[in-house]
């Protein structure tokens, strides 16, 4: 397995990756990720085995929503390991990248993570890396819920997490 920046040819095979497990992303959503990365906007880091793209994980330089907007530490925004190469370490290797990348700009990290049970693999590999919740409660849409708001368990209900990278 190899890591390393996303190049443009990985848009085609990540979006055909995705829609052999049966999920739909977008060619626009890679095509802007590239962009972004081009423009120094965000960091793709992408994991190969052989010529197919295993994952990726994106990190901003630094968070611009949520409960660290504009405190100058980085944001993992969107990791993913394409489900047949799921259970081998990969995910560990990506992250552990992106942590690294991370600790050239600040001594944390954060990220935030679905919570619904299709992110639960999510949540305990970031538990047992030392993420650790922030104590702003749940967020919906980019913006911090009040107690006892009603909202809907989809993609966008997260909780946020920070990690301590001093050693």
């Amino acid at each position: 397995m190899a890591l390393r920046s996303m190049m443009k040819s990985d848009i085609k095979k990540l979006v055909d990756g995705f829609v052999e497990q049966g999920w739909h992303k977008s060619n626009e959503l890679f095509s802007e990720y590239y962009n972004q990365q081009e423009n120094k906007e965000k960091l793709v880091v992408i994991a190969e085995i052989g010529s197919d793209v295993a994952g990726y994980v994106t990190l901003l330089p630094y968070a611009k929503v949520g409960p660290f907007a504009d405190k100058n530490i980085p944001e993992i925004v969107d990791f993913n390991v394409l489900i047949k190469y799921q259970k081998r370490g990969i995910g560990s290797r990506i992250m552990d990248v992106s942590e690294n990348l991370a600790k050239e700009k600040s001594d944390y990290v954060s990220l935030s993570v679905g919570l619904h049970n299709g992110y639960g693999s999510a949540q305990r590999m970031y538990v047992k890396r030392g993420y650790i919740p922030d104590g702003t409660g749940v967020w919906y849409n980019g913006k911090q819920l009040v107690p006892y708001t009603k909202c809907v368990n989809d993609d966008d209900l997260t909780l946020y997490f920070l990690k301590c990278l001093k050693e």
